[in-house]
């Protein structure tokens, strides 16, 4: 069947060429690309809508599934991109060499054993690791001429179109099991945050006319989504900090009377809304000062999972950003 004209000025935009410009097999490989962008949907997912992605683990069950997608590309001569494996004849590349693979793999991730372990799962960082490996490795395997000698084809491959199934297969498993990970479209790992605070964090501007405010808010902005709960812990503290020297940014003798002044821009003085505003501010303050978030007095509580440390952020966040805009310093 031939190839559409939407996938051949799909592919063109890639490209940066002219649609009829391309060959039908880059034609075709651009329709292959939108089915494995269109995110595959199950029955329940239909009926009772997608699985949040609130997981911060992997369990047995998924590690078995990820293990046997990667031994089903090793098999298939996907990760030959990176590891192949002569022809005995010197005719070329003819598949994945596995002993490499392995050997690589445990110098570049020297926590994860090889040959990888079924029953014995990795931490979850390790395993995030060992996507990201396998990500940087993998391409779609081309034939070209058959050998009959050995039973083998020669082999060339194409990395974009090998890279875009690997992460559409990893993202589906994720999404399936709820699992708050993500491959990026360049194989990187990073978590993911509920839409509405994902939406405002990549939309929001960082103007507030101080350089030290906006350096603390995009820290922060950039490792909340990391994996590690150390570097989403680093991303409140940075939040906290520019919270407070937010308070200074306005004019007046003190800190005080600066804080009320960026409230009173906020919302008329004398409503309930600009009450709401400063029993927040202060609640914030609050919690700023008895949790070890930006200080270590033996006094102040230790956040105990990733799920309060995410929580305070959004709400810190959404506070910030409303005041930004307010104050017309982004948003």
């Amino acid at each position: 069947m031939p190839c559409s004209r939407e996938g051949r000025e799909r592919f063109a935009a890639i490209r940066n060429e002219k649609p009829d410009s391309l060959h039908s097999d880059e034609a075709c490989k651009a329709d292959r690309w939108t089915d494995l962008v269109r995110m595959k949907q199950y029955y329940t997912d239909r009926k009772f809508g997608e699985r949040p992605t609130v997981i911060d683990t992997i369990d047995e069950r998924l590690w078995a599934g990820l293990h046997s997608l990667i031994g089903t590309r090793i098999g298939d001569g996907s990760f030959g991109y990176r590891f192949p494996d002569q022809c005995p004849d010197e005719r070329g590349p003819c598949g994945c060499d596995s002993e490499a693979f392995g050997r690589v793999l445990a110098a570049e991730v020297p926590w994860i054993d090889w040959p990888l372990p079924v029953w014995e799962q990795p931490g979850t960082p390790v395993i995030l690791d060992l996507l990201e490996f396998c990500a940087a490795a993998v391409g779609t395997p081309i034939k070209g001429d058959f050998h009959s000698y050995y039973g083998h084809f020669h082999l060339s491959w194409d990395r974009e179109s090998g890279l875009l199934a690997f992460v559409s297969e990893i993202n589906l498993l994720f999404k399936r099991n709820g699992i708050a990970y993500e491959l990026t479209s360049d194989g990187q790992a990073r978590r993911t945050l509920p839409q509405p605070l994902a939406n405002a964090l990549s939309w929001t501007v960082f103007s507030t006319g101080d350089a030290e405010t906006n350096r603390l808010l995009e820290g922060a902005r950039h490792k909340i989504v990391l994996p590690k709960i150390e570097d989403r812990r680093d991303a409140l503290e940075k939040l906290w900090d520019a919270f407070e020297r937010l308070k200074t940014l306005e004019p007046g003798p003190n800190k005080r009377q600066q804080a009320e002044a960026l409230l009173d821009r906020c919302a008329d003085s004398h409503t309930r809304f600009r009450q709401l505003l400063g029993d927040e501010a202060a609640a914030l303050t609050k919690i700023g000062n008895s949790f070890r978030i930006r200080h270590s007095e033996v006094t102040q509580e230790e956040l105990q999972t990733a799920e309060q440390v995410d929580y305070l952020f959004a709400r810190l966040f959404a506070f910030i950003r409303m005041v930004l805009k307010a104050t017309e310093r982004g948003g």
